[in-house]
């Protein structure tokens, strides 16, 4: 049975992005060569950058198709997060807003891929 959860989002810059992530979340990576970095998030999920010019096999998927959730406390907080990050000069790609779902806001990392921060409805 499998003991450990991997996300892998394909990037440019394995370097580039790490950096990226390492402002945003406050977190070193465990890893991190030229060709691919790995953050362990405090839910135990791994988050895994690696090169789009060196995976095996090559992705072939555009960024954007998927978002990686981040499911905060309450709406205070998605608001919180939201002013932390917008000003480290994160492209927005949706501001704060109430959904059927929740409080909610994506961003886009360096390589475009959606990074939604929420809070469930009560």
């Amino acid at each position: 049975m499998p003991n450990a959860h991997y996300v892998l989002l394909f990037v440019d810059s394995p370097r580039r992005s790490a950096a990226f992530y390492r402002d945003l979340l406050g977190l070193a990576p465990v890893e991190e060569q030229a060709t691919f970095a790995m953050f362990v998030l405090e839910s135990g999920l791994r988050l895994g950058l690696w090169s789009k010019h060196t995976a095996e096999p090559l992705p072939g998927a555009a960024p954007g198709g998927a978002e990686l959730g981040i499911e905060v406390a309450d709406a205070a907080s998605v608001d919180k997060l939201y002013a932390e990050w917008s000003a480290k000069d994160v492209r927005v790609l949706q501001k704060p807003i109430d959904l059927d779902f929740g409080r909610t806001f994506v961003i886009l990392d360096p390589d475009g891929h959606r990074l939604r921060v929420f809070a469930a409805a009560a």
